[in-house]
């Protein structure tokens, strides 16, 4: 599971929020649009309705300004139907630290946000908290997908870096390292790349968590 990202002290009242992309090669590879149905069916239960919408409405924003944009607080919440009062602890910004808390946006400052495009699949850990017939839809949504795997295509090198930056985000996102390796399997890499993969992001991994 993901662990949870403390966000800056806010001060309040706030009512903009300077938003940008948090741009990631491989989550906008292999992630997955907020307005999906993929997020609607399978991400809405563990990041909640409100979450979810935030999320869509800044996805329509990003379609009209990638490069960021300022996102009107007050107003937001009006449209998302939720309230503002209460400051930080209002309905509202628990919203808005759920797309932090997940892994969807990350605050750069107490009044800037940098929000993912796209969703990561869900984690192993997630999955075992749905409900069984979701867990099964599931199952079949990722068995039935017609994406070719990370390592369809590619030179060896690019392959190679192809499979560390895959591995260091599914340790990130929450992943130990042996399902990390069979997920690289599963995306048909080369059994020998990928424990290389792992070896890479877990030095990677350890070495940025103890820079932060």
């Amino acid at each position: 599971m993901l662990t949870d990202e403390a966000s800056p002290d806010l001060t309040f009242p706030i009512d903009r929020l300077n938003v940008e992309a948090w741009p990631d090669p491989v989550i906008d590879e292999l992630g997955h649009d907020p307005r999906s149905a993929y997020v609607e069916r399978f991400w809405l239960g563990v990041l909640g309705p409100s979450t979810v919408w935030l999320l869509r409405r800044l996805a329509d924003q990003f379609d009209r300004q990638p490069d960021g944009f300022v996102l009107d607080l007050p107003e937001t919440a009006r449209a998302l139907g939720v309230g503002m009062r209460g400051g930080r602890h209002s309905p509202f910004m628990r919203s808005v630290e759920r797309v932090c808390r997940f892994g969807a946006g990350r605050w750069q400052s107490p009044t800037e946000l940098a929000v993912r495009r796209k969703l990561p699949p869900l984690t192993r850990g997630q999955i075992e908290r749905l409900s069984p017939t979701l867990q099964a839809e599931h199952g079949a949504f990722t068995a039935g997908g017609s994406r070719p795997g990370p390592a369809a295509t590619g030179d060896i090198d690019q392959l190679r870096q192809r499979a560390r930056q895959l591995a260091l985000s599914l340790l990130q996102l929450g992943e130990d390292e042996a399902t990390t390796e069979r997920q690289l399997h599963r995306w048909r890499f080369h059994p020998a790349m990928a424990h290389e993969a792992v070896r890479w992001a877990v030095e990677a991994h350890a070495a940025a968590t103890t820079i932060g």
